[in-house]
């Protein structure tokens, strides 16, 4: 049986996927990108609040602000890595 704590986490982080993508909009194939850089960024934060033993919004082992924060800045990092140009190309 998986550990609560991680059932937790993988919760947070794939709400946070689903937000971003409710809020931006896209394609089904977008949606498992914002998903899986959530989770990626998450257990990245989680990692990084661990290493830094930052306490700051922990419930029980899972540093939430750092995971939260790292999880948000990578998702903000592949939308822009995946944004569709929208100004027009002039041809000559």
């Amino acid at each position: 049986m998986p550990n609560p704590v991680f059932i937790f986490a993988f919760v947070i982080a794939t709400l946070y996927g689903l937000g971003f993508h409710v809020v931006l909009g896209g394609n089904a194939r977008r949606m498992v990108l914002f998903i899986v850089t959530s989770w990626v960024g998450f257990l990245l934060g989680q990692y990084i609040g661990g290493y830094l033993d930052i306490d700051l919004l922990r419930i029980g082992v899972i540093h939430l602000l750092p995971a939260s924060v790292t999880a948000v800045a990578l998702l903000i990092f592949a939308h822009v890595l995946t944004a569709e140009s929208t100004t027009p190309v002039t041809r000559r």
